[in-house]
């Protein structure tokens, strides 16, 4: 819903909650301590990588993706500048379609593999929210789930169709890194962002 009313901030914000989420669910199915991933999904991923319970088989354009949302998506308060893309819903839509098959103690869907230039197979989980939503039309969000989906859905899509946007906002931070002094007086920051300020900031 955010990417269609193009807000920004909310986009980012929701990709990167959404992928966190998947993460640590597969860190708990499969056993694997995860209590200092926090909201780092580089950490998680590291976590699942290096154990020897999973393979994590994602796509290029999904680990690009992740990464993205990752260095900017958990700022929710311009504490870094952003960027954001309105057909990233696509890559957001293809990241859930990867990590879901996961997020569950079944074979089947891990072995649905998607395939360069050909449509995303099906795949269902037991008891799965989205399909719950999916297969009730009456849902409040079933409509908006399916907005421009082309990996859920009854629909085969090969394309979707949607205004494009791209907005991108400096941090206030980044242009004027004098005032960090200030702005510690009164909200955290974490110690990497305040080092990389310091070191933006201009000799007096």
């Amino acid at each position: 819903m955010a990417f269609r009313a193009g807000l920004a901030a909310n986009s980012l914000w929701g990709s990167q909650q959404t992928v966190e989420k998947y993460l640590k669910c597969i860190l708990l199915l499969n056993r694997i301590p995860g209590k200092r991933v926090l909201h780092d999904l580089r950490k998680a991923l590291n976590l699942i990588r290096t154990s020897d319970k999973i393979f994590l088989d994602l796509s290029p354009r999904t680990m690009n993706f992740v990464e993205r949302i990752d260095e900017i998506g958990r700022f929710r308060y311009l504490e870094v500048s952003r960027v954001a893309y309105g057909l990233d819903i696509v890559n957001l839509d293809r990241a859930v379609w990867e990590l879901r098959r996961y997020c569950t103690l079944s074979e089947a869907p891990r072995l649905v593999k998607l395939r360069q230039g050909v449509i995303a197979p099906k795949y269902r989980l037991d008891r799965g929210y989205l399909e719950r939503v999916m297969d009730d039309t009456g849902d409040p969000a079933h409509e908006p789930l399916l907005w421009n989906n082309a990996f859920f859905g009854r629909r085969h899509r090969r394309k979707i169709s949607m205004k494009t946007w791209l907005k991108a906002t400096n941090a206030p931070l980044y242009l004027n890194p004098q005032i960090l002094g200030e702005i510690l007086k009164y909200i955290h920051l974490p110690d990497y962002l305040i080092d990389g300020y310091r070191a933006h900031k201009k000799p007096d």
